[in-house]
């Protein structure tokens, strides 16, 4: 009587056993952290192009008298015991913390921007949220202005908005009583001297221009002295090349030494707030449907009038709207600047 049980090697035969399954953290990049990391650096010139971050977080601590070029987005970074450097930060999706440096200059585009323990910092910043420093002294700002092919779509890809930049707002956790832990950096800074552009080859490759008018980030006066008598609202509101009219708007702007841009900023509207701030234009209403509506703040010397003339010379096809008169902009400013924050505490 043959056996009941088998071994079951006659039935298998040479079969090989399936493959073990993959999951897909099994089929991820295995990421170095040395290629994200710059550390206990002296005296070099340090850079990444674009792409070669792509999202990641990035580390630079103990460095000394380096220029360094993060030319790429980043998911955050933060920057300690450094000294005497030079630092260009690309679009951070969230925060930027440096500490424990000193001597230092950046240019730095980010969601969130704090510091600690620091002295000597001077920043040209973009912050979506007001920066914040603590235990820091002779800190200085200025706005974010910088150029390379890439940097629109890092913007993009970090989720800010070139025109929501708060770098002017600075919110001092540890203020001393009769001083000021803070100040904001002269108009005519001389760029090329801020942050030199990078000499090795593989960094020069990048397109950069220090131009204003290139600028991804539109350069803003913030809470400096006003420069004339008559500040104005305008709002230019989505259409198929409201881009391309905003960025004449602006670049007819800066070139008029009469006015400055004050502040900008990009939301989502309903008609609901146009009637509330600008009564019931059917036309603006409609607007608020087709997307992201732009602010500019503009202050100088007949400025409502200027701004007409620019937007009737570059920006006539765009629906737009303009303060009518001096006592018309106090109170849509007013309006204006009551309606972003209620929205940021949202």
């Amino acid at each position: 009587m043959g056996c009941c049980f088998s071994d079951g090697s006659g039935d298998k035969g040479d079969k090989e056993d399936p493959p073990p399954q993959q999951y897909s953290w099994d089929k991820r990049e295995k990421l170095d952290i040395k290629d994200f990391t710059f550390a206990d650096r002296t005296g070099e010139v340090l850079g990444r192009v674009p792409g070669k971050i792509n999202g990641q977080r990035f580390i630079v601590e103990k460095c000394e008298d380096c220029s360094i070029y993060l030319f790429d987005h980043m998911a955050t970074i933060t920057v300690d015991d450094c000294t005497n450097c030079r630092l260009f930060i690309g679009p951070n999706k969230g925060s930027v913390f440096l500490r424990n440096c000193k001597s230092m200059k950046c240019v730095i585009a980010c969601q969130q921007f704090r510091t600690r323990d620091c002295r000597s910092v001077e920043t040209l910043l973009h912050c979506d949220s007001k920066p914040i420093i603590e235990s820091s002294t002779h800190m200085k700002f200025g706005c974010f202005q910088f150029y390379y092919p890439e940097l629109y779509d890092q913007f993009r890809a970090a989720n800010l908005k070139p025109y929501n930049n708060t770098w002017s707002s600075i919110h001092d956790y540890t203020p001393v009583p009769g001083e000021d832990n803070w100040s904001l950096l002269p108009t005519d800074l001389n760029l090329e001297e801020f942050l030199p552009l990078p000499n090795i080859e593989e960094l020069s490759s990048v397109e950069v221009s220090l131009e204003q008018g290139r600028s991804v980030v539109p350069v803003t006066h913030g809470t400096r002295r006003p420069v004339g008598d008559l500040s104005c609202l305008m709002l230019i509101f989505k259409s198929d090349h409201s881009d391309e009219r905003i960025r004449a708007v602006i670049k007819e702007l800066q070139g008029d030494n009469s006015c400055v841009l004050v502040k900008t900023r990009q939301t989502m509207l309903d008609p609901q707030d146009i009637t509330r701030m600008f009564g019931g234009n059917g036309t603006l209403k409609e607007a608020t449907k087709k997307g992201l509506t732009t602010s500019l703040e503009v202050n100088g010397t007949d400025t409502i009038a200027k701004c007409q003339v620019i937007v009737q010379q570059v920006a006539s096809d765009a629906v737009t709207y303009i303060s009518p008169d001096p006592e018309t902009a106090s109170r849509d400013l007013d309006n204006w600047l009551n309606f972003l924050d209620s929205q940021m505490t949202m």
